[in-house]
């Protein structure tokens, strides 16, 4: 695999998800608002996505961070939706 390998990324993704817990607190959401969270965070992929494709910035790989960057911000918040799901499942399944 070039580039970053799996742990490296896997890493960043639990950076991310400390940093939304020091900023958030502690999220228990219903699933249907996580999904209007996680929504919104793919929301400025594609944001980040259309900006490097119609400015032509993939020729210059520094130019994909934010598209980078708000990938990582989707993995830490689907991860956030996992420990919320395990922490309320008896809630949950009522």
């Amino acid at each position: 695999m070039k580039g970053l390998e799996l742990i490296d990324i896997l890493s960043e993704v639990i950076q991310e998800r400390c940093r939304q817990e020091t900023r958030w607190g502690e999220q228990n959401h219903k699933p249907v608002e996580w999904c209007a969270i996680l929504g919104e965070e793919v929301g400025e992929v594609n944001k980040a996505a259309l900006e490097a494709h119609f400015k032509q910035y993939y020729k210059d790989n520094d130019q994909l961070a934010d598209y980078r960057r708000e990938l990582i911000q989707v993995a830490a918040v689907a991860v956030a939706m996992i420990q919320s799901l395990e922490r309320n499942k008896p809630t949950y399944q009522k």
